[in-house]
């Protein structure tokens, strides 16, 4: 098997369950300890070697071109695929095969934040002749993937051999001899182009017990993984970004975040709040757990302004 080189970023989807965050912004470019959430992926991406990268596009699709206005992060090229009407992650895939060649591919949900070793998955899936390997944990809130012998036997107990052991991370390598079991322009999942290697024996399973995950699909798993970064210190930028204007006598607590060019006012009082990149707070505001995303002014609580 080739080397593992290419990643493709689930980017379409609706963010509807993070709304209002997602009304001006596709979800994996909500800003995570200021920087988009798929700058955090694509850099997860680039440490394990990946050199290239696809992205797909639906809601928004113009920020994305706004927020990588050439193409590229850090040095990899980014080849843009657009979707208008949305194809899913089955459809998707089969939208790229021009991009996937004759390559393997790492795939990437677009609005989860973890550190799984992306190494050890390529390890185990390049000496293991499957067609496609999932990264899983053992515990989770879904666990709908049946595993035995490291390999994968069904999910949500389609074939019904189990109804399931492990749970699903958003993450798994394809190779291309997956594209003839998914239908040319249609709108369709990669389960059953999953369920079919997995009777072929051909759907490996990549056990990532340890890492730690965050689904940003909710806001209280968003607030979540930047605590996360916090406390364990792989947040790359301090909380209080350098670029921020934050007058003396604003009171701050260590759980809320200021990205750059952020403006705070006079005696303003935050508490587990986020501001986002731009965002201005007036004089006087008192905040706890919201998410300033341009201005807000008052008191609020547990609120997105």
């Amino acid at each position: 098997m080739s080397e593992i080189s290419k990643a493709f970023i689930l980017g379409a989807g609706l963010g509807s369950r993070l709304r209002p965050l997602t009304d001006t912004l596709p979800k994996p470019l909500v800003p995570l300890f200021h920087e988009p959430l798929a700058s955090h992926t694509m850099r997860h991406c680039l440490e394990a070697g990946i050199e290239c990268f696809a992205i797909n596009t639906h809601h928004i699709p113009a920020a994305w071109q706004q927020t990588y206005p050439e193409s590229s992060f850090e040095g990899a090229p980014i080849t843009f695929f657009h979707e208008p009407i949305l194809l899913e992650t089955g459809g998707g895939i089969k939208n790229i095969a021009p991009f996937i060649g004759d390559d393997p591919v790492l795939v990437y949900n677009g609005d989860i934040l973890t550190d799984l070793d992306l190494t050890q998955l390529m390890a185990a899936h390049r000496g293991s002749g499957n067609v496609a390997t999932l990264a899983l944990f053992s515990e989770g809130p879904n666990c709908n993937v049946a595993v035995e012998d490291h390999q994968v036997v069904d999910l949500r107990h389609a074939h019904g051999i189990h109804p399931g052991t492990h749970q699903f991370t958003g993450i798994y390598i394809i190779e291309p001899e997956i594209l003839p079991l998914i239908p040319a322009n249609e709108k369709i999942s990669i389960v059953p182009a999953f369920l079919e290697l997995a009777a072929l024996g051909k759907l490996g399973a990549y056990i990532a017990d340890g890492a730690s995950w965050h689904d940003l699909g909710t806001r209280e798993e968003y607030f979540a993984a930047h605590q996360h970064l916090q406390d364990s210190g792989k947040a790359t930028l301090p909380a209080i970004h350098p670029q921020a204007k934050i007058d003396p006598s604003a009171e701050l607590d260590e759980y809320t975040i200021i990205g750059p060019n952020c403006v705070i006012e006079k005696n303003v009082k935050l508490r587990k709040t986020i501001a986002w990149p731009r965002a201005t707070i007036s004089e006087n505001s008192n905040l706890y757990g919201c998410i300033v995303r341009e201005q807000a002014a008052g008191e609020h609580q547990d609120q997105d302004l």
